[in-house]
């Protein structure tokens, strides 16, 4: 396994491959790797010839007063799960490298991105875009993989490259959970046990919408209700919203079907939370 830090070195390897016809399998992540990640990872590797993944924790979707300083890192625990997981190439560029002097260039996804996280996050998914869109212009993969945990991003990354004819298959995986339930995130290593044990109201909300939406119901006002009274049981967790979206489009829906997304984000003490199941799918 080689860890490169180099831009041109790893545009240089990418080039090596498709002029030898390998098929690139990349996975993009912030790091701290976890088992959700290692579910990518494996995937890709047997979707591809080389599996490139990157670990770079993005400044520019970090809005003021959110973790960038304090997110977990771990890089030789990382590249021991990578290499475990059959990684070729672990790319570690630096800040500088990926954003020298002048830069001055984004990428934006309209609509898409405005509702959701991007309505308490304000240019979050500007960062998420256009660092994806360097990160494919460096790796220029032949197919990407991405946790359905963070949904919006994944809907902002498929238009994305629909929208600007990126020859790249975006391939979304799903959503891995400890035993308890709860979804697995690097920021999970933030909560306390009892922090923990509150974040446990998002997949009980969820089990319960999802009982209901089998047993009948297709109100999401009544749907919503349910959620919120269950995660209104506990104190220390603040709601930042449990919405009901289509699962394409993320438009708003006041009746439910199986495409149907519920989405849900919350704060327990300084940690966000954020977790999500479509309807008519298997959780």
């Amino acid at each position: 396994m080689q860890i490169i830090s180099d831009i041109q070195q790893m545009q240089s390897l990418t080039g090596d491959f498709k002029r030898a016809g390998k098929r690139i399998a990349f996975v993009p992540t912030m790091g701290f790797l976890h088992q959700g990640h290692a579910s990518l990872l494996r995937e890709g590797r047997t979707r591809g010839d080389v599996l490139v993944l990157s670990i770079f924790i993005n400044p520019i979707q970090f809005g003021q007063n959110e973790d960038l300083d304090r997110y977990p890192r771990d890089m030789e625990r990382d590249c021991r799960i990578a290499a475990e997981c059959g990684v070729d190439i672990v790319f570690t560029p630096d800040a500088a490298g990926m954003y020298p002097p002048g830069f001055q260039t984004g990428v934006t996804v309209r609509d898409i991105s405005l509702p959701l996280c991007g309505a308490s996050r304000p240019g979050h998914f500007d960062g998420v875009a256009t660092v994806v869109t360097k990160l494919f212009n460096i790796v220029q993969p032949d197919l990407a993989l991405f946790g359905r945990k963070d949904y919006q991003q994944l809907a902002v990354i498929r238009r994305m490259v629909q929208d600007l004819s990126m020859p790249v298959e975006i391939v979304g995986m799903p959503i891995v959970r400890e035993a308890d339930g709860l979804a697995m995130s690097s920021r999970n290593a933030y909560l306390s046990a009892e922090q923990r044990t509150s974040a446990l109201c998002l997949h009980r909300s969820i089990l319960k919408v999802r009982a209901l939406f089998s047993s009948g119901e297709r109100s999401t006002a009544a749907l919503k209700q349910a959620a919120l009274e269950i995660i209104g049981q506990e104190p220390s967790v603040l709601i930042e919203y449990v919405e009901f979206r289509d699962g394409a489009t993320l438009a708003e829906q006041e009746t439910a079907d199986h495409a149907t997304l519920l989405a849900l984000a919350v704060r327990t003490g300084q940690t966000r939370l954020i977790d999500n199941t479509v309807l008519g799918e298997e959780l």
